[in-house]
């Protein structure tokens, strides 16, 4: 040990005097190059480009560092998944058929096979040739286009995956031209690469790019300004469309037809560039007119178009609350609706209200309808912009009425939209609440309003078996009479209520069931000021009129309070269901789109709201009115046999006409009247519901009864019935010389 140490030392000071003389030489060559580089680097220009050359790696790493920071702000991979499978909720009825589907936008997926190949040419040589070849981003693309920006000539620089990423999620990525946007379009781009491949990023772009019109996607693109599918696109057509990609308003063919062709021709040149196209096709396509055969693509109303709607809405709340997308996540919604029974009950209110229609035109045709003479159309014509637009000009009210009335296609305009005959039909199931058929007006296209569950109406005599129930409930009998005589009722210390009927006063008793049947507003005036209008509001609400206020007054007894059609026959319903409410139901489960159960719904818990005894005895009475009474329409002209009670109702002026019909399996009501309650038939025979109404309900039973869809044998509670009173000499009439002291009927 002790000569070992001396010997390393040794060893040390022979190697450093060896190696002294090279690192020498070294570090005077690094001097040298140093002082060489530092000369050159005196050069403001040298200076910079090594400046930015070292800075290089710290941009790149500040870059990277961004595109992180905002990764978290873009669609995650799997929403990207999802969103190339959208599938929109598909609602079927309880047979089956398909009622609607809800989707996000107009749009029919086509894939990739189905579309014109001239359509991804035309595509790819004038929005991203270089598709096939870049990751999502076309870095040359890009830096001239950020060139062009800085020298104040804006040019695109998005390729086909870019812009698919704004379309795709214009919320996460945006559209405004700023930085931020430009990083999470960026991103974006780069998984869908990651995920898609080139050809499902064409199918993708092509079926979800707007092309105006609600159209979007090349399907509905081609059929709304060619009138063919996507796959019978010619060369000129395809860049017809591919042009209409830089602005769709802007080279729209329909009504900037010059701009769409000059962009058109740009499109087929950048084809002949590609190599897509020979210099003797581009001179000939270039030559062609645009030939477009517009027509817009609306989506078809379906089956049931009201109750598809008011189905949207109860739907859109339940997939929030339960994590689902209802336009993409292909749910299945089964209802209840009847196809069969619905399309029973649109035909029968399309035939009646179309005959009524007729019954309008001719009474609303000339001067003294839909004219000058006429002081309530003069108020229509006043309620209009083009009346504003002319007193805002300086003319008086009479020229500007005069004006207007010369003009033809105005004055028709307002009085067919004035005059509209609207009407509703809805048909639930007593037992368990399930609607069955819904119909909200003759035509969805025209009339969207629906008239069974948005509407609130007078309801006329409709009202009164709430009225008869109360005293039926409290004890009365059919056989209990009224004196038929003039009534008032003090409604406070200075006003007093005097029911009349379109018949005078017999001074004779009547019973509980004739006044029902026979609809004698003096009769059941007498009823209500014995039960109370509180009593009677309590009880229309406990059967089903819910929704509505009611005014507990007296005339409340006549149908005064606006209610809507659905309320009337779910609480028809409760009469039906031997005094029980059952909630009307309109779904009975969601499953996914493999068949998987999401929800399942059962009826609604039925509810107590009338004694059994009292809701027979009412069922009894209201028998009378299609046996003998205001609705015997049912069987003298309709031929129904089967055991069915109901109601007809008439409001003031005939502004309402209602009917609705019981059966044990099948409670069906329609009201017809016009959407401005001053507009009527001009006709006390027409105006009645059981001249506008009952016909929708009769033909629509007939029509049921024919296919089966009812059992004739089924009868309301066969143990009880009591004894029908004996039908009157005299049955009810709809028109006569009192029909001007009628208030309600």
């Amino acid at each position: 040990m002790n000569r070992f140490v001396p010997f390393l030392r040794d060893a040390w000071l022979r190697c450093r005097a060896r190696v002294a003389p090279l690192a020498a030489a070294c570090r005077t060559r690094v001097r040298a190059l140093c002082a060489g580089a530092l000369h050159r680097l005196r050069h403001p220009t040298r200076r910079g480009v090594a400046l930015t050359l070292a800075a290089l790696p710290v941009l790149g790493l500040l870059v990277l560092l961004v595109l992180l920071a905002f990764v978290p702000f873009t669609p995650s991979i799997g929403d990207i998944r999802k969103a190339r499978i959208d599938r929109p909720a598909r609602v079927l009825s309880a047979d089956g058929q398909l009622i609607a589907e809800f989707r996000s936008v107009n749009r029919e997926w086509v894939p990739l096979k189905q579309i014109s190949p001239h359509m991804v040419d035309a595509l790819i040589a004038t929005e991203d040739h270089r598709f096939y070849t870049h990751h999502g981003i076309d870095w040359r693309r890009t830096l001239a286009a950020g060139l062009h920006t800085f020298s104040g000539s804006r040019q695109g620089g998005s390729t086909i995956t870019q812009q698919l990423a704004r379309n795709l999620y214009p919320d996460e990525v945006g559209r405004a031209p700023t930085l931020t946007r430009k990083m999470k379009e960026l991103i974006t781009a780069f998984k869908i690469e990651s995920v898609y491949s080139k050809d499902e990023i064409l199918e993708t772009y092509l079926n979800t790019v707007p092309f105006l019109y609600n159209a979007y996607g090349v399907e509905m693109a081609a059929r709304t300004y060619f009138g063919k599918s996507a796959d019978q696109l010619d060369i000129a057509e395809s860049a017809t469309l591919v042009g209409m990609l830089k602005g769709n308003s802007y080279y729209n063919p329909v009504l900037n037809p010059e701009r769409a062709v000059q962009r058109r021709n740009i499109v087929l040149g950048r084809m002949a560039q590609m190599g897509m196209l020979s210099p003797r096709q581009l001179a000939k396509l270039q030559r062609q007119p645009l030939r477009v055969d517009f027509e817009p693509q609306t989506a078809q109303p379906g089956l049931a178009p009201h109750f598809a709607v008011q189905l949207r809405k109860w739907l859109i709340a339940w997939a929030d609350r339960n994590d689902h997308d209802l336009y993409s996540d292909g749910l299945v919604v089964r209802t209840t609706l009847d196809a069969r029974l619905q399309d029973m009950a649109t035909q029968a209110l399309t035939r009646q209200t179309e005959r009524l229609q007729a019954i309008a035109d001719g009474a609303w045709r000339g001067p003294s309808g839909c004219g000058l003479r006429n002081d309530l159309f003069r108020g229509f014509m006043r309620q209009t912009p083009e009346y504003r637009q002319a007193r805002d000009t300086g003319l008086a009210d009479e020229i500007a009425l005069k004006q207007l009335g010369a003009n033809r296609a105005f004055m028709h305009a307002l009085c067919e939209r004035k005059t509209q005959v609207q009407a509703g039909f809805v048909a639930i199931d007593p037992r368990n609440g399930a609607i069955r058929a819904w119909v909200g007006s003759p035509d969805f296209g025209s009339a969207p309003f629906d008239h069974v569950a948005q509407a609130r109406r007078q309801p006329g005599s409709t009202f009164k078996p709430f009225v008869y129930g109360a005293a039926f409930a409290d004890g009365m009998r059919p056989g209990d009479t009224f004196v038929d005589r003039p009534v008032a009722i003090p409604i406070d210390a200075h006003s007093v209520w005097r029911p009349t009927d379109a018949e005078p006063p017999t001074g004779e008793p009547m019973t509980l069931r004739d006044g029902l049947a026979l609809s004698r507003n003096r009769i059941t005036a007498q009823v209500m000021q014995h039960e109370g209008a509180a009593k009677v509001a309590q009880l229309a609400r406990a059967m089903g009129v819910r929704d509505s206020p009611l005014d507990a007054v007296p005339s409340l007894a006549l149908g005064t309070s606006p209610v809507t059609l659905k309320e009337m026959v779910s609480a028809y319903g409760t009469i039906a269901n031997r005094g029980v409410y059952v909630a009307p139901q309109m779904i009975t489960r969601i499953e996914d789109r493999d068949g998987k159960v999401l929800a399942a719904f059962g009826s609604a818990p039925p509810e107590r709201a009338l004694p059994v005894a009292a809701a027979q005895t009412l069922v009894d009475a209201m028998r009378g009115v299609v046996d003998y009474g205001t609705g015997a329409d049912i069987r003298s002209r309709y031929g129904i046999r089967i055991d069915v009670a109901g109601k007809t109702g008439t409001t003031q002026d005939n502004t309402d006409g209602w009917f609705i019909l019981m059966h044990p399996q099948l409670v069906a009501g329609a009201w017809v009247g016009f959407d401005d309650g001053s507009v009527t038939l001009r006709s006390d025979y027409w105006g009645a519901g059981a001249h506008s109404a009952l016909p929708i309900v009769g033909s629509f039973y007939d029509a049921a009864l024919r296919a089966h869809a009812i059992d004739p044998h089924v009868q309301f509670s066969p143990d009880f019935r009591p004894r029908s009173a004996p039908a009157p000499k005299r049955r009810a009439q709809h028109s006569g010389w009192f029909d001007w002291l009628r208030f309600f009927r």
